[in-house]
């Protein structure tokens, strides 16, 4: 008996002492030892990491986040069926690294989450993605702009170098990595460094648990990128976040797909030990000669146009509004729409009429003075000039109406508060009456345009908000202009959408609305607002539709030298691919938009819109370029001469 005791006593030991030792055994082994010159290029990206963790800490970017839940369809792959966003300009110096910052009790009015509120508006977006549960952090969300601050090397990290290859114009060495030791929080997955600088410039994957095997489920796959938006300086510009079952193994489980874009990173911090920050008025104009003396109607349109330029500028200085710009999508596509509906309807107005683009990806639109403005959200949804056409009318209305802002925005001193403050401190909504005041007087405008025979085509756009509007609540909350939906979720514009056909998912001719992401796209540093120069494509089925709906995200990057060595392409010219450095691969090209759905050999893009032109229809087209500027016809044009005396035409 004591013979048997003794042997078991030993086994017992010996598999004590090699469990031990299993814990601090690495985990992953390095399949293949990385070469000299992969080595120190590892090394260089590990340095750079720490370069960028002390870059950002300077910076005071705006951070949105949309998210939608989504549960599988046998029709259409997967639908959303419900959403949240938050909107935050984040001091990443504090949100990361104090501990001690205190956050906000709750979020400001309408989701707008401030700078003194930086760690919370990061706990926030965690809450939002259900970070908080999963992955036992509450700043989960900050991992996923960086891969480990504070552990990322060779001494952590197994890296196994894959392949080379291109990301649009930047040659790319991509390594898979592994932690070496099982932790919370390692990052596990893939890399791209880029062979000039050594920069990370995109990863991908999700984070390990804690000691058990397989707790790696409890955090969310994400997809990071980042772009050069200054010489030596690459920034995070985009997050993708997709699960199809937050619990695996659960068939009823609600997924997610999620995206994070930031921008404003030029935007300086406010002053902290003041509540007034300073607003600087550009482009001034002397009109001194215009005429000898001012009439009282005069006066007070002029009253209305300086609360108008004051509170554009405001809204321009705190990353809400892009910046005008003469030559842009703005100048070339919207303000030639509007044209297209003043002067048939022999509007003469004292002002130009122009558009201006809200950088959110909520569903809103409102008028400011003589200015309109058009959600980033709105625009990248509308599938159609026609479309487009439908909601510049009703706040063209509301400008021929006489429905402006308050004019205490004339006073600058009012305009005086932090960024944070911008969603309670300017007041930009409509009043249900003059909503619907308006949207009777916009289907008088369209059935005088040029559009009156496409009509039933904008109402589609009009049908599929209602119909998704239940579930899209967050995406049709406005931030700072008015929802295009009533309280009771029936359209501002609902004659125009009692027009329109049923929706029929599988006729493939019928484009009702687009996902996000499909026409613009945002300068991460300046704000500037362009149209993407991408290949549009024809849906294959009703799953390619998608509309409303939040999609992967890719990048064809450029290093900041070569993307501004050469001014920008005009809208209608299509991106050049396949060219590479002298002596090197050739890029690859099946690298799809930024926005769109990627293009592999088993999923196509996404379905193509219908054009804003006039005299092409996209229906004919199984792929084409980018929106060309809308172009009035002959009568039209004809009009716009003979009425040039009273009505403004774009610049």
């Amino acid at each position: 008996m004591s013979f048997r005791k003794i042997p078991l006593t030993f086994l017992m030991i010996t598999i004590g002492v090699s469990c031990a030792y299993a814990k601090k055994t690495p985990k992953y082994e390095q399949t293949r030892q990385l070469t000299a010159e992969q080595a120190a290029l590892v090394e260089k990206a590990v340095q750079r990491e720490k370069v960028l963790v002390d870059d950002i800490k300077q910076r005071t970017p705006l951070v949105e986040t949309y998210i939608q839940d989504t549960r599988p369809d046998p029709k259409l792959y997967e639908v959303p069926v419900d959403d949240h966003y938050t909107l935050s300009r984040v001091d990443f110096g504090s949100a990361f690294f104090d501990k001690t910052y205190t956050p906000r009790t709750e979020s400001t009015k309408k989701g707008f989450l401030g700078l003194k509120g930086s760690l919370g508006a990061v706990k926030g977006i965690t809450k939002l993605l259900g970070l908080e549960k999963f992955t036992y952090s509450e700043t989960g969300f900050m991992e996923m702009m960086f891969i480990d601050p504070n552990g990322f090397n060779q001494q952590n990290y197994v890296f196994s170098f894959v392949r080379r290859e291109f990301l649009g114009n930047v040659r790319t060495w991509v390594f898979d990595v592994h932690p070496k030791i099982a932790g919370e929080g390692r990052f596990y997955g893939r890399i791209w460094i880029e062979d000039q600088g050594g920069n990370v410039v995109r990863f991908n994957g999700t984070y390990t648990g804690s000691q058990r095997e397989d707790t790696s489920k409890y955090y969310f796959h994400f997809d990071s990128w980042r772009m050069n938006l200054q010489p030596g300086i690459w920034l995070p510009v985009a997050v993708y976040v997709e699960e199809t079952q937050r619990m695996e193994g659960s068939k009823n489980s609600v997924g997610l797909k999620a995206q994070t874009h930031f921008w404003g990173y030029s935007l300086k911090l406010p002053t902290r030990n003041s509540e007034n920050v300073s607003v600087k008025v550009d482009d001034a104009v002397d009109r001194s000669n215009d005429s000898t003396d001012v009439g009282p109607l005069q006066a007070s349109r002029m009253w209305v146009t300086q609360a108008e330029n004051n509170v554009i500028d405001r809204l321009v200085e705190a990353g809400l509004v892009a910046p005008a710009d003469q030559g842009g999508y703005e100048n070339k596509v919207l303000d030639q729409i509007v044209v297209n509906l003043i002067v048939p309807n022999n509007l003469a107005f004292t002002d130009q009429v122009h558009t201006r683009v809200l950088l959110t990806d909520t569903i809103e639109a409102t008028t400011v003075g003589n200015t309109i403005l058009l959600s980033r959200g709105l625009l990248d949804s509308l599938p159609s000039e026609e479309a487009i056409a439908s909601v510049i009318s009703m706040e063209l209305a509301h400008i021929a109406m006489g429905h402006h802002i308050d004019t205490r925005y004339a006073f600058n001193d009012r305009l005086l508060f932090p960024d944070e403050s911008t969603f309670q401190r300017i007041d930009m909504y409509h009043s249900d009456s003059d909503n619907a005041d308006a949207a009777k007087r916009a289907m008088v405008y369209l059935q005088a345009s040029m559009y009156k025979d496409k009509l039933p085509n904008a109402g589609l756009y009009w049908e599929q908000l209602v119909e998704r509007s239940k579930e899209l609540k967050a995406l049709n909350t406005p931030k700072l202009g008015d929802s295009l939906l009533k309280p009771d979720g029936t359209a501002w514009m609902a004659d125009l959408e009692h027009m329109a056909p049923k929706i029929n998912w599988d006729d493939l001719n019928q484009t009702a609305a687009l996902p996000l992401g499909s026409w613009l796209k945002v300068d991460p540093w300046d704000d500037s607002v362009h149209m993407l120069d991408a290949k549009r494509y024809a849906p294959m089925n009703s799953r390619d539709k998608m509309p409303f709906e939040v999609t992967p995200i890719f990048y064809k990057l450029q290093h900041y030298d070569v993307a501004h060595a050469t001014p920008p392409a005009p809208p209608a010219s299509t991106a050049p691919s396949g060219n590479s450095p002298n002596g090197d691969p050739a890029a690859p090209q099946q690298e799809p938009a930024p926005n769109q759905q990627p293009t592999g050999q088993s999923s196509p893009e996404q379905a193509a819109p219908q054009q804003p032109t006039r005299q092409e229809p996209a229906a004919q087209q199984q792929t084409a370029p980018p929106a060309q500027p809308p172009v009035a016809n002959s009568n039209s044009a004809q009009q716009s001469a003979e009425t040039s005396a009273s009505t403004p035409t774009p610049q």
